[in-house]
C-alpha cells in the first residue's frame, strides 16, 4: 500500500475532524464524494452491524444493520460483489468471525 504523506493540518484535521479530512481527501484525487455521503448517512444511523457468513456454494457473507436490513455480498474471484439487500428480523451475527484471519 503507499503510503501518504500528510501535512501538518491535514494531520489536525485527521484527528479531530476525520469526515472533514475524508471529504477534503477525496475532493483533492478526483474521487466522486456523494456516494460516500449518502453512504455516511445510512451508517451513522445503524447502531448495530452483524456479520453473517454464507456456508453455500458460492462463499459470500451478509451485513445486517440493526438486526432488519441484510446486505449480501458474494465473491467473484479475488473479491466481493454486493448483490442486494432483504428486509426482515435476523439473528445476530459471529463477532469471531475474524478471529482466525492470518
Amino acid at each position: 500500500m503507499k503510503e501518504i504523506n500528510l501535512r501538518w493540518y491535514e494531520k489536525v484535521l485527521y484527528k479531530f475532524f476525520p469526515y472533514l479530512f475524508i471529504k477534503k481527501f477525496l475532493k483533492e484525487r478526483g474521487v466522486e464524494n456523494s456516494i460516500f455521503d449518502k453512504l455516511h448517512e445510512i451508517f451513522v444511523k445503524v447502531r448495530r452491524i452483524d456479520i453473517i457468513p454464507l456456508h453455500s456454494v458460492t462463499r459470500g457473507f451478509i451485513l445486517v444493520l440493526d438486526r432488519k436490513t441484510a446486505l449480501y455480498f458474494y465473491q467473484n474471484g479475488a473479491y466481493f460483489t454486493y448483490d442486494g439487500f432483504e428486509i426482515g428480523k435476523y439473528d445476530e451475527g459471529d463477532v469471531t468471525i475474524f478471529d482466525n484471519i492470518e
